[in-house]
């Protein structure tokens, strides 16, 4: 089958999020056909370029998120109408919806929160309508008439209090912001030989990414599969938080995000989360529980498999260290975990934290990196006497790749225990590679820890020092017991954690969906011969064959919103007459008097 995968600041770049599952997927599915529909985030991103593809990449259509470029279209008047109503519709939903539009509305139920919903679904589409007829929107959501419609909207009746507060930059700001994620609406994508071609619509993430394939299931009916390792609502709620904005902008844009959202999941076949953590987030987020269906990220076990299987493996560097891995940022608390550290030294002075990984891009991770290291100065003088000589610090900062660490396999070997102090985590890798290793772990309960560790490991809360402490030292006296738990942490890891495992599921899904909706036309090759699964071979059986075992209300429950298409028309019988038979008169016998002298 042919499947559009969709993309958004990553595969098939060198650098950005999900590249290396959707790689390890289309690598793994080398029977598929794929072709890639990627938005960039940056400049920088492009420049880099992309990572060397499989064959069975057929096509790579690129377009930047970092940049507008005016379409040059010019509306007439009737076009400026259709773009007046529909803008203007999408504005009211955002301004009058709850700050997660299509969650429940306290105090009007439900149903009101369905009216927001459909009300931001229909103008959407109407806007994606008008990009295809006039080839091109940028213009249009770039334009004062934008700003107004955002404006009549806030000063609205039943606007949210807060979006009544935005003034005239505010709107700029949010006019802008929507321009930026609506961008695909104008992209020439959308056709016979582009997405319209495809079998399968799949999404690395929600929101822009996922747009593309609104628009292709609007216009053709192609299904659509969102994959979400992190829920992009959450991610926009999380940078918000640190942006300096104002509360109306954070609140539309809020607002906005969480109508996208919403549209997405409804028109979504299946979604698959990557974690229970995710999954709940999704459900509260409009997502159906019946659309639900968890696959675990797919990692490569063999690149630790020399150091998880081998004897000299399982024995560490250092029996007196603790390992910290990852990229170097506030949400990983580092600050709390030196505080930690200093009360481990306390009951185990020869002890040691190894801080291995590099700070995250931009100004603000080279800062946390010096504050940390400026706390372990603090905290940790050098010592004249004791288990270390002057100048050697309990504490080190090291990178992947130096004398003492070659690989990231040997940075986890390098000591007895490793360690996670996370406020904020999604799906956390680094636990995972720790387990590959054959690693005892101690963690915070944050994002999935909980679900991926599985009792393989110790958890405490986060943001509390004193608790991970006395977690490390418990294990650090019992080595034994970290050897259990390393060996019951790999096997769990080898089980649910694989590339293997995760190219399986999609497989099957693939399957499954293709198999619930046929193309509504023949394709065929440049010599005329029928293309992979153009026509799945259910379509050409009489009867109503889409009705399948996931049935809910007459149609099946993944397809809801969904119209069901058919390549053939499907005979409906036509009544022959038959003849009735007509009863026949039978003779009754009756009883006769007959009198004296008759």
């Amino acid at each position: 089958m042919r499947i559009g995968l969709l993309t958004e600041g990553g595969y098939p770049y060198v650098s950005g999020d999900a590249r290396l599952w959707c790689d390890r997927l289309v690598r793994g599915l080398g029977q598929h056909e794929f072709d890639i529909y990627a938005l960039s985030r940056t400049e920088r991103q492009e420049d880099e370029g992309w990572i060397r593809l499989p064959p069975q990449v057929g096509r790579v259509h690129t377009a930047p998120l970092w940049t507008a470029q005016s379409d040059g279209v010019v509306y007439g008047r009737r076009a400026r109408r259709r773009f007046a109503e529909a803008y203007g519709e999408l504005a009211a939903a955002v301004c009058a919806g709850p700050e997660v539009v299509g969650a429940e509305v306290p105090g009007e139920g439900a149903a009101s929160a369905g009216v927001v919903a459909d009300r931001f679904a229909g103008a959407l589409y109407g806007l994606a309508e008008l990009a295809r007829d006039e080839a091109g929107l940028v213009g249009a959501l770039r334009s004062e008439s934008a700003v107004r419609a955002l404006e009549r909207a806030c000063r609205a009746p039943g606007a949210l209090r807060t979006a009544r507060t935005a003034r005239v930059p505010d709107l700029l700001t949010v006019a802008a912001h929507i321009e930026r994620a609506l961008r695909p609406l104008s992209l020439d994508w959308y056709g016979d030989d582009g997405l319209g071609s495809v079998d399968l619509c799949h999404a690395a993430s929600g929101g822009t990414a996922a747009l593309p394939g609104l628009l292709t299931r609007h216009f053709f009916g192609v299904p659509l599969l969102v994959t979400e390792y992190g829920v992009q609502l959450r991610a926009h709620y999380l940078a918000a938080a640190t942006v300096e904005e104002t509360p109306a902008v954070r609140a539309l844009l809020a607002a906005f995000h969480g109508g996208l959202t919403a549209e997405v999941y409804r028109a979504a076949t299946l979604i698959t989360p990557g974690n229970a953590h995710a999954r709940r987030w999704q459900e509260r987020c409009g997502a159906d529980r019946a659309k639900l269906r968890t696959v675990y990220p797919g990692m490569e076990a063999e690149r630790f498999a020399e150091v998880g299987e081998s004897v000299e493996g399982s024995r560490c560097a250092d029996p007196d260290a603790l390992v910290w891995v990852g990229r170097i940022e506030p949400a990983k608390d580092l600050i709390s975990l030196l505080h930690s550290f200093a009360e481990i030294r306390k009951e185990e002075p020869k002890t040691r934290l190894r801080i291995v990984g590099a700070p995250a891009d931009g100004p603000d991770g080279a800062t946390y990196l010096a504050h940390c290291k400026a706390l372990a100065a603090q905290l940790f003088p050098d010592e004249a006497e004791g288990a270390h000589a002057v100048g050697d610090n309990p504490v080190s900062f090291e990178e992947i790749g130096g004398p003492e660490i070659p690989s990231l396999a040997e940075a986890y070997a390098s000591g007895a225990l490793v360690v996670l102090s996370s406020v904020v985590e999604g799906f956390p890798i680094s636990l995972v590679e720790a387990m590959f290793c054959g690693r005892a772990t101690v963690s915070t309960d944050v994002g999935a820890v909980v679900e991926v560790i599985g009792g393989t490991g110790l958890v405490v809360p986060p943001r509390n020092p004193r608790a991970l402490a006395e977690a490390c030292v418990a294990l650090l006296r019992d080595p034994e017991r970290r050897e259990r738990l390393g060996a019951a942490a790999r096997a769990r890891a080898l089980e649910l954690f694989t590339v293997e495992q995760n190219i399986t599921a999609f497989h099957g899904i693939y399957l499954e969906i293709v198999s619930h909706s046929p193309v509504s036309r023949v394709l065929v090759d440049d010599e005329g011969e029928p293309l992979p699964f153009g026509v799945p071979a259910e379509a050409h059986v009489p009867g109503c064959w889409t009705e399948s075992r996931l049935m809910t209300a007459g149609r099946p429950r993944w397809a809801e919103g969904a119209p069901v298409r058919a390549t053939v028309p499907v005979p409906v019988p036509v009544p022959v007459p038959v003849p009735v038979p007509v009863p026949v008169p039978v003779p009754v016998p009756v009883a006769v008097s007959v009198g004296e002298g008759a």
